[in-house]
């Protein structure tokens, strides 16, 4: 079986060394207190690195064990304040998470370039207080698209206007291989004086190694404490050494040279997923081509639904996401999400070209033109 399916990384993309180099750095200098049981907001050597990246005092940082964990805190912290405002599609996971801690949710369509900022603002303005909005402007999961800067600056300033807390969540936006730079949404607000409406979560599990198991966010102030309480009530203590690992990993200079390899790897299993598509699907399916990240979003031709064609691919032998589980309330039946992180260059081959064959005998076209759909290049 050939998997597009699961978001997670192909053993080649780790840096065995590298790490191995920042165990041994980090049994040197940290054995003493990174073994030991910590404070929950995590390591403070890397909360204060990660503070100086950001601009933020280190106590505005709290490091849990991946990002999911921080999300799910900050859900349980302020879910009951009011409605949450997702997107559709966003994150499967944060659609599951709203699910099983019983938040309140309205959905606000994503436009093919982000978050629909009408929508946002004629809901905003109609509807209760939100508790916050979840939003992945870079690199979003599981479209692949990167909302623009002017569409970020105008989202800033609706925040401000509204009082809108922004939960952004950002796993992939250091592998962008593409595409004019952006700035983070956190960013924009802090520079607004708005630092109080902004949380930026993010992870090094998709950038160097998910079983580090080391997450982050970057909070305001009235959200640290309580976010730390919620983490000494979830764990006794978080697991202290991989966080030291990451740091002592950080402080090398390991990263940019790392991220950089990454980023290659990733471009040229994205050109091998594409071009494998166009040549079976092209004229039929459409998608836009992904700026850098783990996905692809592929809508479906002729009406053929994502689970059906699942249920085809699987008996030959390649798998995907289907659509729907990336709409909180309903859809999606017509896309499915492609991972291209994991497979071989070799599998991203073949088993695009199983998938694509399957969709042509559920279409009844055994054969394509191979032209050029339109949609977004590589900006």
């Amino acid at each position: 079986m050939i998997s597009f399916a699961r978001g997670i990384p192909s053993p080649d993309l780790f840096p065995v060394g590298e790490l191995a180099e920042a165990s041994r750095r980090a049994f040197a200098k940290h054995s003493d207190t990174a073994l030991n049981y910590g404070p929950p907001a995590g390591f403070r050597p890397l909360a204060e690195r990660l503070g100086n990246r950001h601009g933020v005092a280190p106590g505005r940082v709290v490091i849990t064990p991946g990002s999911y964990i921080l999300l799910t805190l900050l859900v349980r912290v302020l879910a009951g304040s009011g409605p949450v405002l997702v997107e559709a599609p966003a994150y499967d996971r944060v659609n599951s998470l709203l699910r099983q801690e019983g938040a309140r949710v309205a959905v606000i369509p994503h436009n093919g370039h982000g978050v629909d900022l009408a929508a946002l603002d004629g809901h905003l303005a109609a509807g209760d207080v939100p508790a916050f909005l979840y939003v992945m402007p870079t690199v979003h999961n599981p479209t692949g698209t990167t909302m623009a800067p002017p569409d970020r600056e105008r989202l800033a300033d609706l925040a401000v206007r509204h009082g809108l807390l922004l939960v952004e969540d950002d796993p992939y936006g250091q592998l962008r291989f593409g595409g004019e730079p952006v700035t983070p949404l956190h960013g924009l607000l802090e520079a607004r004086g708005a630092g109080h409406l902004a949380v930026f979560a993010s992870s090094f599990s998709k950038t160097v190694a998910p079983g580090l198991r080391v997450g982050y966010g970057v909070l305001p102030e009235q959200l640290a404490g309580p976010v730390t309480e919620a983490a000494l009530e979830t764990y006794v203590s978080p697991p202290m050494w991989p966080q030291a690992v990451v740091h002592e990993f950080l402080a090398a200079g390991f990263l940019p040279g790392h991220l950089a390899r990454v980023r290659a790897m990733l471009r040229e299993r994205r050109d091998a997923l594409t071009g494998a598509l166009e040549a079976g699907l092209g004229g039929q399916a459409r998608w836009d081509t992904p700026d850098g990240g783990y996905f692809l979003w592929l809508e479906l031709p002729g009406g053929l639904r994502s689970d059906d064609l699942l249920a085809d691919c699987e008996r030959a032998g390649v798998t995907f996401a289907p659509g729907p589980g990336f709409f909180y309330d309903g859809g999606g039946e017509r896309y499915a999400r492609l991972c291209f992180s994991f497979p071989s260059l070799g599998d991203i081959r073949a088993g695009a070209d199983r998938l694509t064959a399957a969709a042509r005998r559920l279409l009844n076209t055994p054969t394509t033109q191979g032209t050029t759909r339109g949609g977004r290049d590589d900006r």
